[in-house]
């Protein structure tokens, strides 16, 4: 791979970077191209001894029968396992599915919680957040935005991972090398792609989430299944590119699932995990070796890998071979098969026990790390060791911003809800075409749907807003991209454009379509009381959505909500039981169709009730029943409902667990 790029790629990045509106206004002459991997760099020397790790699970005492009591049963999914992997290895940990491969991978990179044991050092350090900002962690699903392309993905995460001790040139022009070092720049202005539409491919993707990471320059890397869901070429690329980048002197950690050879060859040191006890800890090269001196040898050639993963199961080649040949099936006895794994397993991790746990041990207390602290102070690419955030507030919060309107511009302004809202608009001015004003029912009809469907079409779309969001959350948070605040205001003033928009045009066309009073005072206003109830009723969404983090759940208690909101918002009933009335002072609707009752009309206008009669407005029941008095009361509830429900929506989200 390339470590530099020509002068005309260095303008196009910048040119790129001011139409991502990152304000970078410096020439490229004046930028000296760098590789990646010949960045300032603090080894790590990673070591994890007798890692124990358990969950509870809670169980019924009695089976069916509930006596009311709980039991607590905890299960192990960690269970003393220890290993080494030095700066410039690779250590691969193998396993079959349910064996603590992630857990261990999770544990490593500081994000596991729980009831965790043992020891876990980074150059005979601790955990802790200077030692977080040099560790890249990339999951095994790739969580990435859709709309975004491979440059614009890479180059907002430089904006808000890396200090603000480099400019926004330098933070750009070090997104454009990690793009030549991963080979991604034939796809590097593809969209990333979704469920919905075709993207980049997966392994492109894959070198994205690692682009991600390489962007802090990371001492130590951990990746959770990076070749699953690929072919075998596509995953020989991707290991290609971990083996490059361990090169450069960094610490490589994978959990990965079956290997194909030449995979496994690529591999410095493998951890074999069993039913999460440790069954080999040593060099790729030697594991047959010492399978076939503890007596589980082979004589056909085959994948080490899978030979492996047969021992991890609990399953020995000769055993295999007897019960290929008697079709597969042994279960006289009762169950020999599971015997005959479980004496395998219990085999295998004694012979770990007498032959590998105690040199293991020594090795590990041998081993003199020098200790490279001191020297973070002459990275430009760390981040300042006082600060907890790489950047300020204020950055993050417009970074983030400029990245939430790139993202959803598509969804924001989709045809078919500009369509239906527009059709609706329409359709209802049709039907209330130029009402009288004698016909003073149908008139307040019409002010009832504007509360009821500009009270209930934002709350169901902001429901949909953090539950869609919450891994992109977790990831990002986890790896201290930015603040929660910073990331809230920012998604939430940027739905604002589309949801205020959309009413505006739909009062435009229906106010005037409708008849209603011809006076631009009154349009305003009634035009400013849709637009208050739309963020009121998106923050009940919002808040809905991030306290159940759950799609279905939260439209569930919207349709309930919105249901009660609508009958008791002052239309369809008058005349409110006083047990129950306090129902209505809740509803967020009832404050809006009052406030557009009484921008609409005042005490003094008359209404012709029969031919040549002519009666008060308030005395109308509809009216009556409401008042026209005490608006800015009405007002201020309605801003504290927009303030608190918002503030709820927050403290929720402070509730999503970050690893």
């Amino acid at each position: 791979m390339s470590s530099s790029s020509p002068q005309p790629q260095n303008t196009a990045v910048l040119s790129y970077a001011v139409g991502v509106g990152v304000g970078v206004g410096v020439r490229s002459n004046n930028i000296t191209p760098q590789s990646v991997l010949t960045l300032p760099l603090q080894p790590i020397t990673l070591k994890f001894e007798e890692v124990v790790y358990k969950i509870k699970l809670e169980q019924q005492q009695k089976g069916f029968c509930w006596d009311g009591t709980w039991n607590s049963k905890e299960k192990t999914i960690l269970n003393g396992i220890t290993g080494m992997v030095c700066p410039g290895e690779i250590l691969a940990m193998l396993g079959p599915s349910g064996s603590g491969k992630t857990t261990l991978l999770t544990a490593l990179g500081g994000r596991l919680n729980g009831k965790l044991s043992g020891k876990i050092t980074y150059n005979g350090q601790p955990f802790s957040s200077s030692i977080k900002r040099r560790i890249g962690f990339v999951a095994q699903n790739d969580v990435l935005y859709p709309h975004l392309t491979v440059a614009e993905t890479l180059i907002f995460t430089s904006l808000l991972r890396l200090p603000d001790s480099l400019t926004k040139e330098k933070k750009v022009e070090h997104a454009e090398h990690v793009i030549a070092e991963l080979g991604l720049q034939r796809c590097r202005n593809s969209m990333i792609g979704g469920p919905l539409f075709r993207g980049i491919s997966g392994g492109e993707k894959k070198r994205v989430s690692i682009g991600q990471e390489m962007l802090i320059n990371p001492s130590l890397l951990l990746l959770d299944e990076p070749t699953s869901g690929l072919d075998s070429t596509t995953a020989q690329r991707i290991l290609n590119t971990i083996k490059h980048l361990a090169s450069g002197g960094r610490t490589v950690v994978i959990t990965i699932h079956q290997p194909s050879s030449r995979l496994y060859h690529m591999f410095n040191k493998v951890v074999l995990i069993s039913e999460g006890c440790p069954i080999y800890h040593g060099p790729a090269s030697t594991a047959l070796d010492y399978f076939s001196s503890i007596g589980f040898s082979t004589s056909v050639t085959v994948n080490p890998a899978d030979l492996l993963l047969d021992l991890a199961n609990g399953i020995a080649p000769d055993f295999k071979r007897m019960t290929e040949q008697q079709g597969g099936d042994t279960q006289e006895g009762g169950g020999s098969i599971e015997h005959e794994q479980k004496l395998v397993r219990e085999a295998l991790i004694s012979a770990y026990d007498k032959n590998i746990a105690t040199r293991l041990k020594a090795e590990l207390c041998g081993v003199d790390i020098n200790n490279n602290n001191n020297n973070n102070n002459n990275n430009p690419w760390n981040m300042v060791k006082s600060e907890e955030w790489g950047t300020s507030w204020w950055r993050q919060f417009k970074v983030l911003l400029r990245r939430g309107l790139k993202e959803r511009r598509y969804e924001a302004f989709n045809r078919l809800r500009i369509f239906q809202v527009i059709s609706v608009a329409i359709l209802a001015g049709l039907l209330w075409w130029h009402s009288p004003a004698s016909h003073i029912q149908d008139r307040i009809g019409l002010l009832f749907f504007f509360s009821v469907f500009w009270g209930f079409f934002p709350l169901y779309n902001a429901v949909f807003t953090f539950p869609q969001e919450r891994a992109m959350l977790i990831k990002e948070r986890s790896s201290g991209m930015y603040r929660l605040s910073s990331y809230f205001l920012a998604r939430t003033a940027g739905d604002l454009p589309m949801e205020l928009a959309l009413p505006t045009a739909f009062v435009i066309i229906i106010y005037w379509m409708g008849g209603l009073k011809p006076d631009p005072t009154t349009f305003i206003l009634s035009l400013l009381v849709v637009l208050f109830s739309v963020l009121v009723s998106q923050s009940l969404g919002l808040a809905f959505g991030a306290i159940l983090m759950d799609v279905k759940q939260a439209t569930t208690l919207a349709s309930v909500t919105t249901l009660v909101f609508l009958m008791a918002g002052g239309y369809y009933i008058q005349q409110i039981p006083p047990f129950i009335v306090w129902l209505k002072y809740l509803s967020f609707s009832f404050y809006c169709y009052k406030l557009l009752l009484g921008v609409q009309y005042t005490d003094n206008d008359y209404y012709e009730c029969s031919n040549g009669d002519f009666c008060r407005v308030v005395d109308f029941p509809a009216v009556k029943s409401m008042g026209l008095n005490h608006l800015w009361i009405d007002v201020c509830i309605m801003a504290l409902m927009l303030v608190g429900y918002r503030l709820i929506a927050y403290l929720a989200l402070h509730r999503v667990q970050v690893r």
